[in-house]
């Protein structure tokens, strides 16, 4: 079953690159050291800091794996790349409530650089699918528990 490419701007791209870069270099030889300190401690069968350490290790390296796969299966995409005139991961907007008048700016990203206090949205968020491959002036409408909400895309840029 072939993987589904997953979008993410090259800035994501860099913070996950750095992200498996110090889990890699410096968590694993910290981990390393709490499992070398918590042998020290003699039997092994009732050592609690020995079964946290191993505990520890096995999460730090799942967390390295799925960023590998990740990203692995990451198209990157970089400013270069993004249209100021569709909507697409990368994408800066200005989107206007049509009911209400309420201005707001966003920017699409991928699923892993969400960051709604800074205005970036995923584009699996109902707002960022919505609003995929829309133009200035299009209207798009995202269910919302209180019912449709409709926003007028006023601007597009990188």
């Amino acid at each position: 079953m072939a993987s589904i490419k997953k979008r993410i701007s090259r800035e994501g791209y860099d913070k996950l690159e750095a992200d498996l870069e110090y889990l890699i270099t410096v968590k694993r030889a910290e981990v390393a050291e709490k499992l070398k300190e918590a042998r020290s401690f003699g039997d092994l069968s009732e050592n609690a800091e020995y079964d946290e350490a191993k505990n520890e290790q096995g999460i730090l390296e799942a967390k390295i794996a799925e960023l590998e796969a990740y990203m692995a299966n990451a198209e990157v995409v970089d400013d270069d790349d993004v249209s100021e005139h569709e909507i697409g991961v990368g994408s800066k907007i200005v989107l206007k409530d049509v009911e209400f008048g309420d201005v707001e700016t966003l920017r699409i990203v991928g699923s892993t650089e969400t960051d709604p206090d800074k205005g970036k949205i995923s584009d699996e968020s109902p707002i960022g699918k919505a609003a995929l491959r829309k133009h200035v002036g299009d209207v798009i409408e995202v269910e919302a528990p209180d019912g449709v909400i409709k926003f007028e895309v006023l601007e597009i840029s990188k």
